[in-house]
């Protein structure tokens, strides 16, 4: 089975930075597209970034030039470096990961997850 567990959530003033790694066992595909959601207080998700094994990697335009995506493979890591935080990056943060290329599906779509894991930014 594939497990994904993270770390790395908690709270931070703006403009500080935190870093959330999501450590991933069991996953054996030769493929993988990798991706960060958020969810809101008012349960609104939002994709944040996607790292794909190809080498791709795009972000959410409310995030970018902020938040750096990346995997390490020798440590079966995930990582999603968070800079400049700011009271709106304020969420519950998330892993998913789907064995393809092309994963521009919404949340749903993606058949393994980590847990929920609070960031909360304060003014």
């Amino acid at each position: 089975d594939v497990q994904m567990v993270e770390s790395g959530g908690g709270s931070v003033e703006a403009g500080g930075s935190l870093r959330l790694a999501c450590v991933v066992s069991g996953y054996t595909y030769s493929t993988s597209c990798m991706a960060w959601f958020r969810r809101t207080e008012d349960k609104q998700r939002e994709r944040v970034a996607t790292i794909i094994s190809n080498g791709k990697s795009t972000y959410a335009e409310s995030v970018k030039g902020r938040f750096t995506v990346s995997q390490d493979n020798n440590k079966n890591t995930l990582y999603l470096q968070m800079n400049d935080l700011r009271p709106e990056d304020t969420a519950e943060y998330i892993c998913v990961a789907i064995p393809a290329l092309v994963c521009d599906g919404g949340f749903f779509t993606f058949p393994y997850r980590g847990q929920w894991t609070q960031v909360t930014v304060s003014a």
